[in-house]
């Protein structure tokens, strides 16, 4: 097509761009700096380097007005193959969403990657902040005057490793929250408040992730309403008190699951996404309450600030090696940790070691073999235990042993958090 695409990451263990979880993550890591950045040291300018290696990516991608390029690779190709990424020679086709096949999905999170990220950059980088906020802008129009789902147009292609399951709406909301958070105008505060009724979803969505942004766009709007005073906006307080209330052990509206060792269990596929989401959320909102003096209350059972940070911290130690296994779920932290996680680059030869090409269906071998891999990817969270707490370590069981950047993004704010406040964990 024409257009420069270098950059941007591989959402996970293969070789292919998916701007959908590729955008969601850089607002996680975003959010991230936007929430703990003072408290994470000499890390934050590594933080901010991740940042602009996604943002620098998401300015190509959406270069040509009223287009989202939203994809690098044929995921089935890609799939066909077990390659390194400086063998892989699968086709890099490209795919976009446009007037004609709408994604508001896609384009309004990619909106609100470089709202939030322009936040991030706007001391340190004021030029580059404005063309980031700007960009953002013009993308979240295009998502709200085109609206539709990508899935449905580029279904063979993102379905169904990243296909939209609920809707464009969640990220219109989303969309707009991080635009008003970032420009102030008043206009997006209207948007908020004329369309959140059709935009928001019922109080038992509960799930926070690279698909479903609803409970992010109620945590972030009820800040509006406890720290900077928004009344407009007191709804979400009582939208992000209901999600708190669901995942308390006991509380009357109480239904989240948890494995036999306090892991919170949402599904068995890439569960550590939503560990590390939650547990950003309730930090976050934690910070929240603190400032405005409020509490939770969860039909009359009074949930302090305190409390959303020990449930925090007790799901994160847990993913560093406080369960049942001793297992850490971060690749190459603690004694014991996963040694054949399903990613391509970890588990095949480096370059170093077997200079020769490494064809398409010769790299099966090393995935199928039981030798750890060789190449340590140090500070990857994989997906995680079953409900039962139980690992098998195996490299074909992506659902378990595939990292993800979505997975981490959320983590690093977390992290920032609880280094600062428990000490070195």
């Amino acid at each position: 097509m024409n257009v420069d695409l270098v950059g941007g990451y591989y959402d996970a263990g293969d070789n292919v761009k998916f701007g959908f979880p590729m955008a969601f993550t850089t607002t996680m890591l975003s959010w991230s700096v936007v929430e703990f950045g003072g408290l994470m040291k000499g890390e934050l300018s590594n933080a901010k380097e991740a940042i602009r290696w996604a943002t620098d990516y998401l300015l190509k991608a959406t270069a040509h007005p009223d287009t989202v390029y939203v994809q690098v690779g044929e995921a089935n190709k890609d799939h066909a193959c077990w390659e390194r990424p400086e063998d892989m020679d699968t086709p890099r086709s490209v795919f976009k969403v446009d007037k004609n096949s709408p994604g508001s999905d896609v384009a309004a999170e990619t909106a609100a990657a470089l709202a939030a990220a322009s936040l991030v950059f706007r001391r340190s980088d004021p030029i580059y902040s404005k063309l980031l906020l700007r960009r953002a802008i013009r993308v979240f129009e295009f998502a709200d005057k085109y609206r539709g789902t990508y899935s449905n147009t580029l279904k063979s292609f993102v379905c169904p490793f990243y296909c939209s399951f609920s809707g464009y709406q969640d990220e219109l909301l989303w969309g707009a929250a991080w635009l008003h958070k970032a420009t102030k105008n008043p206009t997006y505060l209207n948007y908020i408040q004329i369309n959140g009724q059709t935009l928001g979803a019922g109080d038992y969505d509960n799930t926070f992730g690279w698909d479903n942004k609803h409970v992010g766009a109620r945590i972030l709007l009820s800040k509006e309403f406890l720290v900077q005073r928004v009344q407009s906006l007191h709804d979400y307080k009582g939208h992000a008190d209901n999600f708190v209330c669901s995942l308390i052990p006991g509380a009357p509206f109480s239904s989240a699951q948890y494995t036999p060792g306090g892991l919170l269990f949402k599904m068995s596929d890439t569960n550590m996404q939503y560990v590390t989401s939650t547990s950003f959320l309730l930090l976050s909102y934690a910070k929240y309450l603190t400032k405005a003096h409020q509490n939770v209350d969860c039909g009359g059972t009074i949930i302090t600030p305190k409390r959303l940070r020990t449930i925090a911290k007790k799901q994160v130690d847990y993913l560093l090696g406080d369960n049942p296994l001793k297992m850490s779920y971060m690749v190459g932290y603690g004694p014991l940790y996963p040694q054949r996680i399903h990613h391509r680059g970890s588990s095949l030869p480096s370059v170093a070691a077997h200079p020769a090409k490494i064809q398409c269906s010769a790299g099966f071998n090393y995935m199928k073999s039981e030798s750890p891999n060789p190449n340590i990817l140090v500070g990857a969270i994989v997906g995680g235990p079953d409900q039962h707490d139980q690992f098998p370590d195996e490299r074909s069981d992506y659902e378990q042993s595939e990292p993800s950047t979505y997975i981490n993004a959320p983590l690093v704010g977390a992290l920032a958090y609880l280094a600062h406040s428990f000490g070195q964990l």
